[in-house]
């Protein structure tokens, strides 16, 4: 197990062992809450274990094409571990939970399938400060909201303004890096940022691209 001090006086005890849940373009980020609705039977059976032992699953994104075939396909080296902190049971027999996030995680080793779901060995100790108090960095956020405004217009995304300028900046980012649709890579690359001021560099980077119109090359295709 590992020991890493979430603050002075309450160590957060992470598994050396944690069950996966591979899931392609989703992400959690340390603080941060994703709400998943659970239907497969492996990911019914995992959450049923999990909560009698901690509640703590990881998130980690497939590194394989989706049109990939294979019922194993090989996974990022890096993930966020998130605790359950609610958990509801449908009519039908689905888990809709809200999963907090903790800590990211490396995989040093995946091991052998005795389980329905998969599990891996996990290192936390490079991301150590990820249960610290989170950081107070600079963030340009004129131009973040500027970039959000055209960016949300564009995909059509509704936004409540009054709280994406109420919220602090490392929910803020986590949150947008999140629920922007993003590709998968760029996505995990918003994930393995070091610190808050370089993910939100990035990310503003990202929207950016992803608001510009088609080159002139592109738009003479056919």
């Amino acid at each position: 197990m590992s020991n890493l001090s979430a603050t002075a006086t309450a160590p957060l005890i992470l598994p050396d062992i944690l069950p996966i849940f591979p899931l392609a373009g989703a992400v959690l980020l340390p603080r941060a809450r994703l709400p998943l609705n659970i239907f497969e039977p492996r990911y019914l059976a995992m959450i049923e274990d999990v909560l009698g032992q901690g509640r703590i699953i990881g998130m980690i994104q497939p590194n394989a094409p989706e049109n990939q075939e294979g019922t194993t396909p090989p996974i990022f080296n890096v993930g966020c571990a998130g605790r359950i902190t609610s958990f509801t049971e449908t009519e039908d027999g689905r888990f809709l939970i809200g999963l907090t996030g903790i800590c990211r995680f490396a995989v040093t080793e995946e091991l052998p399938l005795e389980t329905p779901y998969r599990r891996v060995k996990a290192d936390w100790l490079k991301f150590g400060t990820d249960t610290a108090e989170p950081e107070d960095a600079d963030i340009d956020r004129k131009r973040l909201a500027a970039i959000l405004q055209h960016y949300f217009k564009l995909q059509g995304i509704a936004a409540d303004w009054n709280a994406v300028q109420n919220t602090p900046n490392d929910l803020l980012v986590s949150s947008l890096v999140m629920i922007c649709p993003l590709a998968p890579n760029e996505k995990q690359a918003l994930l393995e940022a070091p610190d808050l001021t370089k993910r939100a560099d990035m990310l503003m980077a990202l929207l950016e691209m992803a608001s510009m119109p088609q080159s002139e090359g592109e738009s003479a295709k056919h």
